[in-house]
C-alpha cells in the first residue's frame, strides 16, 4: 500500500494549500472522462482521491502520521473512496473553477421576468435638418405584447401549464460520466411553462410585429453617425419584463453646396474678375436655422482687393451650432476668380489695353514663377552644353 504523500508527490509538512494544489493537477491529469475510460486511470485517480480525502482532514490526517494506514482503515479500504466522498471532494476543491457543473445543488426558480430587446434604426437627415434641429416621424417594426392574451401566449381562458420535463425549473440535470451539467429544459424553452391551447393572434409567443409611429426631436447641430437613444421603444419584455430601448442611427446627406468640417461650413463661390481685382461685395448662400440667422438663405461676403483663387474669407457665426453648448463655427468661402467669356470687340480691345498697362506689380505670381522658369531653362541649357 502506497504512502499518501507520495500518492500526492508533497513533503509531510505540506499545508492545506499545498495539498489541494497537488491534489488539482493529478486528479485533472487523471480523470477517467479525459483519458478514454482507461481503467489504469481509473484506477489512479481512485488513490489520488483517497489520499486527499484523508490528508485533507485535520484528524485522519493525525491519525495517519502516527499509525499510517492502519490509523485511517476504519473508513473505506484502500481505492474504495465512496463516490460521495469523493464528490464532495471535488465541490470542494474545483468548485470556484467549475462552478455548478460537478452538480453543485442549488434550487432553481422558474425563469422570471426578460427585458425586451434593443432595437437598432438607421435614418438619413439633410443637412438643414442638422443645422436648425428638426421633428421627424419613424415608422419602426417591434415585436409588441399582443393585445388578445395580454402576453400570456394563452387562447382567451386558458392558462399556461407546469413544464414536466423541468418540472417548472426551466432547466434540466443529466449525468455525463462523472459530472452532472445543467442546461436550459428543451421543452419548455428556459419558461419553465407549457402553453397547451395558444392564442391565435400570436401563436404562442405573447407579442406580435408590429410597425408603429413615432416622433423624434433631431436636435441642432447633430453629426453624421450620431446616436440617439429612445428608453423603453425598443421591444417588449416577456412575462412581464421592461421594453428594451430603441437606437436611432443618423446619417447626413452629403450637400450640394456646402460641406461639413467638424462645426465649419466650407463653401465654393465664384468671383468676377473685375471685383477680384477691384475689390467688391459678392452673395453666397448660407443655411437656415439658428439665432443668428435674419430669415434670408444668402449673406454677403466683402472679397479684398487683388483676391486671387482659393483664398477663403470666413464669417464668423455662420456654421454649425455645437450640440453641448452656444458654440457656433464659421462659414468658410472659398473664392474663385472667374475669367470673362465670349467678350465682345470692344471689350477685347479694351482688355488688350490694360494688358499692356499692366506690369510686373500688378502679375507678382506671374513674375515669380517667370524668374524660376528662367533658372530652370538656364541650368537645362548649361548642361546640354556641357555634353
Amino acid at each position: 500500500m502506497r504512502d499518501y504523500y507520495e500518492i500526492l508527490g508533497v513533503a509531510r509538512d505540506t499545508d492545506e494549500a499545498g495539498l489541494k494544489s497537488a491534489y488539482r493537477k493529478l486528479a485533472m491529469e487523471h480523470h477517467p472522462d479525459r483519458n478514454g475510460g482507461c481503467e489504469e486511470a481509473a484506477a489512479r485517480f481512485k488513490e489520488i482521491n483517497e489520499a486527499f480525502q484523508v490528508l485533507s482532514d485535520k484528524q485522519k490526517r493525525a491519525a495517519y502520521d502516527r499509525f499510517g494506514h492502519a490509523g485511517v482503515n476504519g473508513g473505506a479500504g484502500p481505492g474504495q473512496a465512496g463516490f460521495a466522498d469523493v464528490h464532495d471532494i471535488f465541490n470542494e476543491v474545483f468548485g470556484d473553477v467549475f462552478g455548478e457543473m460537478f452538480g453543485r445543488q442549488q434550487q432553481r426558480r422558474p425563469s422570471g421576468p426578460t427585458r425586451g430587446a434593443d432595437l437598432r434604426h438607421d435614418f438619413e437627415i439633410t443637412l438643414e435638418q442638422a443645422y436648425a434641429g428638426a421633428e421627424v416621424e419613424l415608422k419602426v417594426m417591434a415585436s409588441l405584447t399582443c393585445d388578445d392574451c395580454s402576453g400570456s401566449g394563452c387562447a382567451p381562458g386558458a392558462q399556461p401549464t407546469t413544464c414536466s420535463a423541468c418540472q417548472g425549473l426551466g432547466r434540466v440535470r443529466a449525468s455525463q460520466g462523472f459530472f452532472t451539467v445543467e442546461r436550459t429544459c428543451p421543452r419548455c424553452g428556459g419558461a419553465g411553462r407549457m402553453i397547451l391551447d395558444p392564442c391565435k393572434s400570436c401563436r404562442g409567443a405573447g407579442q406580435v410585429r408590429r410597425e408603429r409611429t413615432l416622433e423624434v426631436r433631431i436636435p441642432a447641430g447633430v453629426d453624421d453617425g450620431a446616436r440617439i437613444r429612445l428608453a423603453g421603444e425598443g421591444d417588449s419584455g416577456m412575462r412581464g419584463g421592461p421594453r428594451g430601448d430603441l437606437y436611432i442611427f443618423l446619417s447626413v446627406k452629403p450637400h450640394e453646396l456646402f460641406e461639413r468640417d467638424g462645426l465649419d461650413l466650407l463653401c465654393s463661390a465664384p468671383v468676377p474678375m473685375a471685383v477680384a481685382a477691384l475689390g467688391g461685395v459678392i452673395e453666397v448662400p448660407c443655411l437656415l436655422g439658428g439665432e443668428n440667422c435674419d430669415g434670408e438663405c444668402k449673406i454677403e461676403v466683402k472679397v479684398p482687393e487683388g483676391a486671387q483663387t482659393g483664398r477663403t474669407v470666413r464669417v464668423k457665426g455662420r456654421g454649425m451650432p455645437s450640440l453641448r453648448s452656444r458654440e457656433r463655427g464659421d462659414l468658410v468661402v472659398e473664392l474663385f476668380v472667374e475669367t470673362p467669356t465670349k467678350l465682345t470687340a470692344r471689350q477685347k480691345e479694351l482688355m488688350r489695353e490694360f494688358a499692356g498697362l499692366c506690369g510686373e506689380q500688378q502679375h507678382p505670381r506671374n513674375a515669380a514663377f517667370f524668374s524660376k522658369a528662367k533658372r530652370f531653362w538656364d541650368s537645362v541649357t548649361g548642361a546640354e552644353a556641357r555634353n
